[in-house]
């Protein structure tokens, strides 16, 4: 068994995480911590886990992590790095959903979080958590960084393309939009049920922490500088990401064959039919992207639809594929759920 603690178990990525863990047949939870929660039952809680996961909330101070093969961090940013060298320095494997380790710059990544880094020697290390272009990486990593949610979908949409040289990178643009639950679990008057529902807006056109992420992973796969416009949108619904991907062709491919070859063995993505229009229903509740590629009138544009559950593939189900790696299990443990309809 695969003893797990869980640093910062309230928000809703964390009990997406406890619901997966909760499933998993190696994986035993041995603690989940929470500083202003500590001592309430988790199922106090979420009554979705009532039966499922008998634990408390322990307070950081008092909970003795070093004793888990692995420890999850489902924290704000910026906490991750304050505690992860103590526990890869007593052998725990480390995968923080957090934004501490993902952009290889120390630099850039302080300036797009307004905070300096605890442990800019670390972040050479981590490995950034994509299974679908790390995989050999995260087989042998200590320290995980899992990918954001939007990279997630705008990175596996672009990737077959960028791959193949097919596209010019001086153009390339990501229309996306996210339900509330991507905002986190807190009060904050926008995300207030009157003021979200019945709304649609755009919101970080200007600059979004995510960009300089996914700028960092579709520059190394092209292999030079990209440039990205990017425009993430808040969309009145609890989960989903919905990606919707522009390029201009540099020559003429089968488009459809390129994607299919691509992720043809991949258990998580999901190239559709030429012709379709995923949509974000059709990943609720499950670690899957499903993509649909087009091109318009036969033009020079390619289009790309991608669509993710941000709570499981954009985040708790994607930190459980990378444990599976990490451990030498079947990558799809605990990850095998039908979507949720309607």
């Amino acid at each position: 068994m695969i003893k797990v603690g869980i640093v910062g178990g309230t928000g809703y990525t964390g009990v997406e995480l406890l619901r997966l863990l909760a499933q998993h047949p190696l994986a035993e939870l041995r603690a989940i911590t929470s500083r202003a929660d500590a001592g309430t039952p988790v199922s106090s809680m979420f009554a979705s886990l009532r039966g499922q996961i008998g634990l408390c909330f322990t307070h950081p101070d008092e909970t003795h992590l070093e004793q888990c093969d692995l420890v999850f961090f489902a924290t704000p940013n910026g906490i991750a790095m304050q505690q992860a060298r103590a526990l890869l320095d007593a052998g725990v494997r480390v995968i923080d959903l957090a934004a501490d380790f993902r952009i290889r710059d120390v630099a850039v990544w302080e300036k797009w979080y307004g905070m300096s880094h605890a442990c800019p020697d670390m972040v050479a290390e981590a490995v950034y958590g994509l299974p679908e272009m790390n995989r050999d990486q995260i087989r042998q990593a200590r320290l995980v960084a899992n990918p954001g949610c939007y990279p997630t979908a705008v990175q596996l949409g672009f990737l077959p393309l960028l791959e193949a040289g097919l596209v010019d990178v001086s153009g390339l643009i990501a229309d996306a939009k996210s339900g509330v639950s991507g905002a986190g679990r807190k009060a904050e008057v926008g995300f207030l049920f009157s003021e979200a529902s019945d709304n649609f807006r755009a919101y970080g056109v200007a600059g979004h922490r995510h960009l300089p992420e996914i700028l960092q992973g579709l520059a190394r796969v092209a292999q030079q500088e990209i440039c990205l416009t990017f425009v993430p949108h808040l969309s009145p619904m609890n989960r989903g990401i919905h990606a919707t991907l522009y390029a201009r062709l540099r020559q003429d491919a089968d488009l459809q064959a390129l994607f299919e070859r691509r992720y043809g063995n991949e258990a998580f993505v999901d190239v559709l039919p030429a012709g379709s229009h995923p949509e974000t229903r059709s990943v609720r509740g499950a670690n899957c992207c499903r993509i649909a590629v087009h091109r318009p009138q036969q033009g020079n544009t390619v289009v790309v639809l991608a669509v993710i559950d941000n709570l499981v593939k954009g985040a708790a189900g994607q930190a459980v594929q990378n444990m599976n790696l990490m451990f030498g299990l079947p990558e799809t443990t605990a990850l095998t759920g039908v979507p949720l309809l309607p």
